[in-house]
């Protein structure tokens, strides 16, 4: 969770690859798949069957074919190679987490494909080559326990930070066990807290009491997969005994519950998902009972210390005033939950400006702007009216800038990062209470020579006249002449925004060969605030592929290259967004890379987490199903028409999006015979990879095909 209170479970569980990264289904989600009777005419629909013998089977003979093509090569073993150096290397930045007194990271390199949690001190990690102390060794676990876990992630309880709930999971799935770890002794605690495996969580109210959401049997998980049901669990009780604290609805999407340990400032809340930016958030008091936070239900609430503070996504009208949609306000927690309305503004959007993130330190409030796509930082102070405002002092200005807390209780301090597509990233640490410049601790290393490319920013202009950012990495000697292999990314889904950043895979897989790569800021992302998300939303989703397509044309009425020189690729939505481009414009790509894709809209909602996305897209199984099947490539296929070349990867272990899309179009396409190749990751969960190996991999496919069919 966010510091304080800030309840966005969606933001952890929507698609998660827009920036480009074991128990059966069945038994952790309720797989649809396997409830729900035939499709009429869908031949095909027996891929959905995710571990079963003839599916796999399947699978294998289409990544033989695959391997075959294209990972024989000495150029792709090279460029594997490359590429795993790269996830490998211990030049790395070391991303830490302040956990106590110490600074936590979770590693993964060569020698620790699953990865070491570890830490060390702020003296030793501003070292060049600090001493970390191993608290977990996973690959030493899995050895030991013959699994094969993946970090999920940890969280270790206020204040003495002795004890922490650890999230693994098996292969990548997002369905996960939580075990109670001893940080003193560095062993699993014996009879400790222990969630079997599901999609959910635990969560700590003090040593011996947990929150716990999960499957609790039938019934108890909605039909997205998620936690219907959130009960309070008693150290030494059995499971079964926890006391129910909130159950949903049905058609709920995800029920969770938070004590906020920030010092003076206890309080639990209860947090009810309806649907994507459609939740209620409720504060329990110590008898158990719930009153309702009474702030719009699309609204992102954040509770921190005495503040409640509201970023808006529609329009709010309060105490006489109407605050844009977009804004983030702010007012005293208690005042509100005792009927008062008095909010100050703390942004307010314009034509070319949104909020990015915020996040509190112990006295002040950073506000991360973009405008046009490019970061701007902000220090606020609460104050009696208006709150004071000034720059972040010596924030970088260019390329991507994010801020986070170091400590929110305890420290103003910040850790400020900074990327952009030819400049790798660098970190550093900044006290907000005065204007001393950021202090540069660590910077990642070259992984490509970026000195023959440059980055710029383009607007193209879609088809209802919408201006459209993009950007551009090119070659400084790229004639208009139509010559140059270009690469064109894209998600547009989920309010998440395209910004610029460092990508050793794709400056080795694709720049140093002189190709160029392009990112579109299409309609259905955040670039511009919600309203450009919602632009995009349901029946509007044919915007964000025109914006798309408008992209595309620009760069080849720029003369940079040509529809056959021209190759796209994306994931998850971006998968989507792929498989929409396939089949409506074929025409203006040479080359499609489709990864972990929603591509069947018909089935969508009920394979796996799919119903958990219907306030995007809608609902197939109603009249939504008129406007829904003008974007579904399974059912747009048309076997009569020419197709570029195409590669589909997914993972079986996908638990997000079921690998069942991938297959079947793949399927259909197949007996079209058109030109398709296909590779499945047995591992890997809705990244697509559980190791730097399988990504390596993964990567050295894609551009392997990407590269033989753009170059020719």
């Amino acid at each position: 969770m966010p510091q304080g209170s800030s309840f966005r479970l969606v933001a952890g569980i929507a698609f998660g690859l827009a920036a480009t990264a074991s128990t059966s289904f069945a038994q952790s989600t309720g797989t649809p798949a396997q409830q729900e009777p035939a499709v009429a005419n869908d031949p095909y629909q027996w891929l959905e069957d995710v571990k079963g013998d003839k599916s796999i089977a399947w699978v294998r003979e289409q990544n033989a074919k695959s391997e075959a093509e294209l990972a024989q090569s000495p150029q792709f073993r090279k460029l594997e190679t490359d590429v795993r150096a790269i996830l490998d290397s211990t030049a790395k930045i070391p991303g830490v987490e302040k956990i106590g007194d110490y600074y936590y990271n979770f590693w993964k390199d060569k020698n620790h494909e699953r990865g070491l949690w570890r830490r060390t001190t702020l003296a030793e990690y501003r070292k060049a080559d600090p001493k970390w102390e191993t608290i977990l060794d996973l690959d030493a676990l899995n050895a030991a326990e013959k699994e094969n876990w993946v970090w999920h992630g940890a969280d270790c309880l206020k204040p003495d930070y002795t004890r922490c709930l650890v999230a693994l999971s098996r292969g990548g799935s997002d369905a996960d066990v939580t075990r109670e770890f001893d940080l003193a002794s560095r062993t699993w605690v014996k009879d400790g807290f222990f969630r079997p495996e599901a999609k959910g969580g635990l969560g700590w109210v003090d040593k011996d009491t947990v929150y716990v959401y999960t499957d609790f049997g039938p019934g108890s998980m909605t039909p997205s997969g998620y936690p219907r049901i959130v009960k309070q669990w008693q150290r030494g009780t059995p499971l079964a005994q926890a006391q129910k604290v909130y159950e949903g609805e049905p058609q709920d999407m995800y029920i969770a519950a938070q004590r906020d340990l920030t010092p003076g400032f206890q309080r639990d809340f209860v947090n009810r998902v309806i649907a994507f930016y459609n939740d209620e958030l409720f504060l329990r008091d110590a008898d158990g009972k719930l009153v309702k936070v009474d702030a719009p239900n699309s609204a992102n609430k954040s509770v921190h210390k005495e503040w409640l503070v509201l970023e808006l996504r529609d329009a709010y009208e309060a105490g006489g005033t109407t605050y844009a949609a977009g804004s983030l306000i702010a007012t005293k927690f208690d005042d509100f939950m005792a009927g008062k309305r008095d909010f100050t503004v703390l942004f307010a959007p314009t034509d070319n400006t949104s909020l990015a993130s915020f996040g509190w330190t112990k006295n002040h409030l950073v506000l991360n702007v973009m405008e046009d796509v490019k970061n701007k930082l902000f220090v606020l102070t609460p104050a009696a009216g208006e709150w004071t405002r000034k720059p972040l002092a010596g924030a970088p200005t260019i390329g991507t800038v994010s801020v986070a807390p170091v400590d929110a209780d305890d420290s103003d301090a910040v850790w400020v990062t900074a990327t952009d597509y030819l400049t790798p990233t660098t970190l550093a640490i900044a006290d907000v209470s005065n204007d001393a410049a950021p202090q540069t601790l660590k910077s990642n290393p070259q992984f490509f020579d970026a000195r023959t490319h440059v980055i710029e920013q383009h607007f193209a202009t879609s088809k209802d006249g919408t201006r459209i950012p993009y950007f551009l990495v090119k070659p400084k000697d790229a004639k208009n002449d139509g010559t140059t292999p270009t690469l064109l990314y894209g998600y547009g889904g989920f309010e998440v925004s395209m910004t610029p950043g460092y990508s050793g895979g794709v400056g080795k897989g694709w720049l140093e060969k002189g190709g160029a790569y392009a990112v579109a800021n299409i309609r259905g992302g955040g670039e511009y605030g919600p309203r450009w998300h919602q632009a995009a939303l349901k029946a509007n989703r044919h915007k964000a592929y025109e914006d798309f397509a408008a992209v595309a044309e620009d760069l080849v009425k720029s003369g940079l290259t040509t529809q056959k020189r021209l190759g796209i690729m994306g994931g998850s939505n971006g998968g989507l967004l792929m498989g929409n481009m396939l089949v409506q414009y074929p025409q203006l790509f040479g080359a499609i890379v489709v990864q972990v894709p929603l591509l069947d809209m018909k089935r969508y909602s009920h394979l796996l987490a799919g119903a958990s996305w219907m306030a995007e897209y809608g609902d197939p199984d109603t009249a939504d199903w008129e406007f829904i099947q003008s974007f579904s490539p399974y059912q747009l296929f048309d076997p009569s028409k020419e197709y570029p070349p195409v590669l589909f990867t997914t993972s079986t272990a996908d638990d997000r999006v079921h690998p069942g899309h991938a297959r079947k179009m793949m399927a259909k396409m197949l007996e079209a015979k058109k030109d398709v190749r296909y590779y499945e990751n047995i591992e890997g969960g809705h990244g697509g990879a559980a190791n730097n190996a399988q990504s390596a991999h993964m990567n050295a496919l894609a551009y392997t095909f990407l590269w033989n069919e753009l170059s020719k």
